[in-house]
């Protein structure tokens, strides 16, 4: 990736509808030149897809959490990554360092849709003993823009 690559993706990400001209016209570039250029990092997956930035209060899922979650043993592993990729409302799952096996980012329409959650779907599961959830009660700084380093000049 050199520098217009990254002088695109930068742009994209806070101007997701921008067309190729204006793209172009930002970075330095021809529509062509763009166009090639997004077409290879979308390639190389540098660029994994194109979607919309949905407010979740308006999306019906106002309840943030954070959830850590211990699994006993690797064996029990598959079942729960099952239910992370099935369960729409866990948006992240990272394995993590530390005290805990998971930590979760968790969207939810009400407290009671969470405890269902975790007290039904997750606890339920072979292998987890515990939990810990962490409720956000607000938001300082909420954003999937990545810090794309783009040269002092380029």
């Amino acid at each position: 990736m050199d520098d217009f690559d990254r002088k695109i993706i930068q742009f994209i990400q806070a101007n997701g509808r921008a067309g190729y001209a204006e793209i172009g016209a930002a970075v330095g570039l021809s529509v062509s030149a763009v166009n090639e250029r997004l077409k290879k990092l979308e390639r190389q997956g540098a660029i994994r897809g194109w979607s919309a930035l949905v407010d979740p209060a308006a999306a019906g899922c106002p309840v943030l959490a954070f959830v850590e979650v211990l699994i006993e043993r690797p064996e029990h592993e598959p079942a729960f990554l099952a239910l992370v990729r099935d369960e729409p409302a866990i948006l992240e799952c990272h394995h993590v360092t530390g005290d805990w096996s998971y930590l979760l980012k968790v969207r939810a329409a009400d407290i009671v849709a969470l405890e269902d959650l975790l007290a039904r779907r997750i606890k339920t599961l072979p292998g987890v003993p515990r939990s810990r959830s962490v409720v956000v009660l607000s938001s300082a700084k909420d954003s999937p823009v990545l810090p794309v380093p783009v040269p002092p000049g380029a």
